[in-house]
């Protein structure tokens, strides 16, 4: 059949495939160890499970809105920030994270408007900002520690600033921003009469003595903030797409219309079985870090003993982004592809993480450009697929001494 590309419209020959997604599937065709994909590949906890099926054989099947996950999100948003959400008119249940920041984006984000954003940056909030009509405008973070400059957060706004969005803990690096730093873009939000749109899926996964602030809790800024999240990360059921959006009543309510005109609603057995999870105690979300820190810990110690650079150590969420071993004479795209072919291993090259121009300026002071020499590992895997693929990469690195990494 003929390909009709004159058919698309703009926004879709402007919105490309998933790298992220299409390595994974490679990694299925290719039966290979996927650190690609930030998914377990481990058991949801029984509990959660169990009040699924039981959902489902009670039949709550259909359309539906479980307002009680409403009320337990407003009740943890007050416990873990002191925030006053009202659960009638402030939350938005979505289908996922994805669905609750694209609807937030349609709801607040005119044609033309700007958005300020954090790079290196995940994949998703560009392609939903350009749907919009809105202009992603990104604020480079200083590596390797992955720090905020104030002078570039202040250089990025403009007369057309409408948001700022930010993913703490942080996709791809794992770093939890500061309170200096969310005083910084706190201060410039209200200065600037600008929204903020954050990302917050990874609350509950923290490392070490690192907390995670929601910028919402700072004076002046819950009027002004939309916040995303989901039951995806913390309870280990990527696949239900269950989220929400918490924002000022005016706005929750125009990001409800845009879901139900896009998705109608999430799931509804899983809407009953978040209810379950919600209640989870205490013990649940040490446990929670505990595991995920081990994993942690785990990958730094393998990939630093092969040769990768850990210049920083994941405070939250569970990715590394750790640069090649200096031995290594190919970019991060082409080590990703050898990677998968030679040892069965898929991994995400940084570039796609990548987009603020300022970066390019490393390559004259470092000798190579940092866009190209990341890679971020998911270590939300079990412990023997993480041991496995430490295994595979050991011998695939020490092939490459001998010349395995030569470009095809």
């Amino acid at each position: 059949m003929e390909e009709r590309r004159d058919m698309l419209s703009s926004v879709a020959k402007s919105i490309t495939a998933s790298p992220i997604q299409e390595l994974s599937h490679l990694a299925q065709r290719c039966n290979a160890i996927n650190l690609a994909e930030g998914f377990p590949d481990f058991p949801a906890p029984s509990h959660i499970k169990d009040a699924a099926i039981s959902a489902i054989n009670s039949d709550s099947n259909q359309y539906r809105h479980v307002q009680g996950i409403c009320n337990h999100v407003a009740d943890i948003m007050n416990q873990m920030h002191g925030l006053d959400v009202n659960p009638l008119t402030d939350v938005a249940i979505c289908c996922g994270q994805t669905e609750a920041f694209a609807a937030a984006a349609f709801a607040v984000i005119d044609n033309g408007d700007e958005v300020v954003l954090f790079d290196p940056c995940y994949e998703t909030y560009e392609g939903c900002i350009k749907m919009a009509g809105g202009v992603p405008v990104y604020v480079p973070l200083n590596p390797p520690h992955w720090t905020l400059d104030p002078k570039k957060l202040m250089k990025s706004f403009s007369r057309r600033t409408k948001a700022v969005v930010l993913n703490s803990p942080h996709n791809p690096t794992g770093k939890v921003f500061t309170k200096a730093e969310l005083d910084i873009i706190a201060g410039e939000c209200r200065i600037r009469n600008c929204l903020a749109i954050t990302d917050e899926v990874y609350e509950h996964i923290t490392f070490d003595s690192e907390k995670h602030t929601s910028l919402a809790s700072l004076p002046g800024m819950q009027e002004r903030t939309i916040i995303t999240s989901s039951l995806s990360k913390t309870y280990s059921v990527t696949g239900w797409r269950v989220g929400w959006a918490i924002a000022p009543a005016c706005i929750a309510c125009a990001i409800r219309n845009i879901h139900v005109k896009v998705t109608d609603s999430a799931p509804a057995p899983f809407q009953e079985a978040a209810l379950t999870a919600l209640r989870s105690p205490p013990e649940y979300f040490e446990s929670l870090r505990s595991d995920y820190e081990s994993r942690r810990d785990y990958i730094i110690n393998f990939l630093g003993r092969i040769g990768f650079k850990i210049h920083f150590k994941p405070q939250g969420a569970f990715f590394l982004f750790a640069e090649l071993p200096q031995k290594c004479p190919v970019s991060d795209v082409q080590f990703v592809r050898n990677l998968i072919q030679q040892a069965g291993v898929v991994a995400v090259p940084g570039c796609g993480f990548f987009h603020a121009d300022s970066y390019v300026e490393k390559l004259a002071q470092e000798g190579f450009s940092y866009q190209d020499r990341y890679i971020r590992f998911a270590f939300c895997k079990s412990d023997q697929t993480l041991s496995s693929a430490a295994k595979r990469l050991e011998e695939f690195l020490d092939s490459a001494t001998a010349g395995f990494l030569k470009l095809k």
